[in-house]
């Protein structure tokens, strides 16, 4: 273990790296559902089908963590934001190595 900062009796309620990836995303600005699959075709390389997406973001409004406005644009709720920084604080426990990683990256060489 790298850091301190482990939840060892807190579980992550989402369901996978999607879900994460996808609230970190709206974490930094309200999106609708489109908006999301451009952002995660730029980031992965092949975009996504709607049924990838919206049942995740379904899944994520149910669990409280999403509100949808009458624009259809999505947005963290109270507690999606401390389901996103908990979850932060495990991704970054887990991978408390990620810039040695990212050497080894030939995507990201400058």
């Amino acid at each position: 273990m790298c850091t301190g900062h482990t939840h060892h009796n807190r579980h992550c309620r989402m369901k996978g790296f999607l879900s994460f990836l996808i609230l970190w995303l709206i974490s930094k600005k309200d999106l609708t559902g489109a908006e999301i699959t451009e952002e995660l075709e730029q980031r992965r390389g092949h975009r996504p089908s709607p049924g990838t997406i919206y049942p995740v973001l379904k899944y994520l409004t149910n669990k409280e963590l999403l509100k949808v406005n009458d624009n259809k644009r999505y947005s963290l709720t109270k507690k999606g934001e401390e389901e996103l920084h908990m979850s932060l604080n495990q991704f970054f426990d887990t991978f408390c190595d990620v810039d040695e990683m990212r050497k080894h990256c030939h995507c990201h060489k400058g």
